[in-house]
């Protein structure tokens, strides 16, 4: 540990996802993802999901920021902000364009050689997520996505594939990116985007939701197993978005209400990191009658595959009440029990901005589950201006970063919590998932592209660009805007 807490090896960095950043959707034998058949939307608008790719519709995954091409340049301003990991995905559809090939694409496996060359090269760490909202649209059209049990055979041989191929390059893997977005499964986004389903008219979201989620959390442990077959080196971990949900008030049965919706978002990672369903949950099955497809041989593959660390996503909080007429089971629907909370500012998108609930988060995951925790989002989408100069001064971001920064370290060396590392998302600019927007932008790199597509994809360092480059270098001691004073230091 150095003088302020932090371990020397500690994997400060930056994170995107492949779909996000690379473009060259149909490039070296590239198959449809479920992001490339989804347009562009506005700030508060839900992205259009289409019957496979229209004319006369803008795609902005398409060719998002062209890091397919760019990487190199890419890369070594990673190298140059000083970053020791990057996390990304593998498009799953580069590996098997349909997804239910038998043999993979070499094309694809030879482009992610190079990436992960070229991140070793300046001592970066790959950090790599199997599955980060790029299902191939193939098995959805086919197979229904994570309906379907034969979607783990597809998944797991995807996996094996890539866990042989980067056996020497790549040590720390991530199976589903942000798995439980689907607790609130009433949005067509979070259910097509991490399982490949569209709800029909007349079935229970939450049943099929619950049904095609015990496949993920199967596939996962069964990932788990081939990787440390491989390699028992690797270290692979489950990956969730943490918001906490807080009691609006200290009614009871408002405290009851977020404990239940606690239990909701987060059953996921109980099951990957603790290898077994709560009570909670199968009484609940019970309860509401779902008749779900769970075998003892997915019980026992859920005790044999539990994860080495947990990863997490953290960028706001939550907040709800109960209702005057909850059921018994304090059923939890996010879309309908959010409340706001009015003890937080908002972002431009409406996210209630909470440094201290990282810490929160950070001491919650750690009574809980007992295993190292990695940091691998957190930030905030804004809308940056270019100066004539190619400059931008994006202080809200140095702010939003810095007092989140703040919170992990208090709760590293006050709390005592094992964090492996910190990746912000994002690394550089991206299309955004939820809404498709360049304007919405979360990176330290600048790239000049719009939400319509044009531009020159020219890259520009921000000032959080420096301002990172310096937390880094400290090993995050000086937080400090210019350097000569931190006064943050825990």
């Amino acid at each position: 540990m150095t003088k302020h807490g932090l371990p020397k090896d500690f994997l400060w960095g930056g994170a995107v996802a492949a779909h996000q950043v690379e473009g060259a959707y149909n490039v070296g034998g590239k198959g449809l993802s479920v992001a490339d058949v989804m347009t562009a939307a506005g700030n508060h608008d839900e992205r259009k999901i289409t019957d496979g790719v229209q004319a006369g519709e803008f795609y902005p995954n398409h060719e998002a920021v062209d890091f397919y091409h760019q990487y190199p340049e890419d890369v070594k301003l990673f190298a140059e902000m000083g970053f020791k990991s990057f996390r990304t995905s593998i498009a799953w559809s580069r590996i098997f364009p349909q997804g239910d090939e038998i043999e993979p694409n070499e094309a694809g496996l030879k482009f992610y050689d190079r990436l992960f060359d070229e991140c070793l090269k300046y001592n970066i760490e790959p950090v790599v997520t199997l599955s980060h909202f790029e299902m191939p649209y193939h098995l959805v059209t086919k197979y229904g996505g994570f309906r379907s049990r034969k979607t783990i055979t597809f998944f797991t041989r995807f996996a094996k594939a890539v866990f042989e191929r980067y056996q020497d390059k790549v040590k720390y893997w991530l199976t589903f990116n942000e798995i439980n977005n689907q607790s609130n499964y009433d949005r067509a986004f979070t259910l097509f985007t991490n399982s490949g389903i569209q709800v029909k008219p007349g079935e229970n979201a939450e049943e099929v939701m619950y049904q095609a989620s015990h496949y993920e959390v199967v596939a996962s442990s069964l990932a788990v197993q081939i990787a440390h077959q491989i390699n028992p080196d690797f270290q692979v971990g489950a990956m969730v978005a943490f918001s906490p949900v807080y009691p609006a008030t200290d009614k009871p049965s408002d405290v009851l209400k977020a404990q239940r919706a606690m239990q909701a978002r987060f059953w996921f990672s109980d099951v990957q990191c603790e290898g077994e369903y709560p009570t909670w949950l199968t009484q609940y099955f019970d309860a509401k009658g779902y008749d779900l497809d769970i075998t003892k041989a997915d019980l026992a593959n859920l005790k044999r595959g539990t994860v080495d660390y947990l990863g997490f996503s953290y960028y706001m909080s939550f907040a709800t009440q109960a209702s005057d007429h909850e059921d018994k089971q304090f059923s939890y629907n996010e879309s309908r029990d959010l409340v706001t909370n009015k003890y937080v500012p908002q972002s431009d998108w409406g996210w209630q901005v909470d440094p201290e609930g990282l810490r929160y988060g950070l001491n919650w995951m750690n009574d809980r589950y007992h295993l190292p925790l990695f940091i691998v989002e957190n930030g905030i989408g804004a809308i940056d201006k270019l100066t004539a100069n190619h400059e931008v001064h994006d202080q809200y971001r140095i702010d939003y970063l810095r007092d989140h920064i703040v919170q992990m370290k208090l709760a590293m060396v006050e709390d005592g919590v094992p964090v492996m590392g910190y990746t912000p998302w994002s690394a550089i600019d991206i299309v955004s998932a939820s809404t498709g927007q360049l304007s919405k932008r979360y990176g330290f790199i600048y790239v000049d592209r719009n939400d319509y597509g044009s531009g020159s994809l020219a890259r520009y360092r921000k000032d959080s660009f420096y301002w990172y480059q310096r937390v880094i270098a400290t090993n995050g001691a000086d937080l400090s805007l210019d350097g000569e004073h931190d006064d943050t230091k825990a």
